[in-house]
């Protein structure tokens, strides 16, 4: 059982910037992606950035361009720069370590506990 530990979420002005942190129990890279998520009061969860195993990033079009998404294999970690917050920003935060089958379904899926972001304006 993988257990994934966030950290770095807290309370920031709007323009501010914050560095969220996933440490997981095991090796990140044996999951073919990894990525963060994040839920607003009353909202689904939605997908924030992800990235491959290749190395390859996608991001939600509302962070395109102010968050950046990384991992360090080596310390099975798996980080989230947050630039230019804006209060609808605001939400929980969870890390997300995902493994595929042969055909593309989704075999393992494991989660953080979640760490909140709040963004004053």
């Amino acid at each position: 059982q993988v257990q994934l530990v966030e950290s770095g979420g807290g309370l920031v002005q709007s323009g501010g910037s914050l560095t969220l942190s996933c440490a997981a129990s095991g090796s990140i890279f044996s999951f073919n992606a990894v990525g963060w998520y994040r839920q607003a009061p009353g909202k689904q969860r939605e997908l924030v950035a992800g990235i491959t195993n290749g190395g390859s990033a996608n991001y939600a079009d509302s962070v395109k361009g102010r968050f950046t998404i990384s991992r360090d294999n080596a310390k099975n970690t798996v980080y989230l720069q947050m630039n230019s917050l804006k209060p609808e920003d605001t939400a929980v935060y969870y890390c997300n370590a995902r493994k595929y089958d042969r055909w593309g379904y989704v075999r393992d899926d494991y989660w953080g506990q979640g760490t909140q972001v709040t963004v004053s304006s």
